[in-house]
């Protein structure tokens, strides 16, 4: 048996992140994964995962009384992570295949949680992404990638168990599906 075409995810099921089917993305598969997942591609002298990112992104938006939808659209923003990992920012913008994959993806788990996000939606959660990976780079490497942002919400930065991040990252997707 070859798994050239498809992925394992942690509830057991074939994933085809190169063709993937809505019915197969499952948000505690997203949850779990993104817990495990370093930010930084593993470069900050701590763990601190996509899925805490993630959660910080959504109380970002919540933070600004942003509506719902586009509170949980950061939350999910890196879910495509979860099935096909990252690629650092330099090597993505040259890998067109990739980004098209990523972009089928991220726009799959949209429709399924989210529903339609326009590009200004879509700007909107990329501002904020790049806040808080502002933070992020500040806090764990004294590293200012930019101007500094004004946010309005408190990022803990520290390590915390995967278990326990994960299952933040479902009660706020739960909380925001019921707004």
């Amino acid at each position: 048996m070859i798994m050239a075409d498809y992925i394992y995810t942690v509830s057991k099921k074939k994933f085809y992140p190169l063709s993937p089917n809505i019915d197969d993305i499952d948000i505690k598969d997203i949850a779990h994964a993104l817990s495990m997942l370093a930010r930084a591609n593993g470069h900050f002298p701590f763990f601190h995962s996509v899925a805490q990112h993630s959660i910080e992104c959504a109380n970002e938006a919540i933070a600004r009384k942003l509506p719902p939808k586009i509170c949980l659209a950061c939350l999910l923003h890196d879910a495509s992570e979860a099935y096909m990992s990252d690629v650092t920012t330099p090597v993505k913008t040259k890998l067109e295949d990739y980004q098209k994959y990523e972009k089928n993806l991220i726009d799959l788990v949209y429709k399924k949680f989210v529903g339609n996000i326009d590009e200004k939606e879509k700007r909107i959660v990329a501002r904020i992404d790049k806040e808080i990976l502002y933070y992020e780079f500040y806090h764990y490497m004294q590293i200012e990638l930019s101007e500094k942002p004004v946010i309005y919400s408190s990022p803990v930065f520290e390590f915390r168990e995967f278990g326990e991040v994960a299952a933040e990252f479902l009660e706020l997707f739960e909380k925001l599906r019921s707004l």
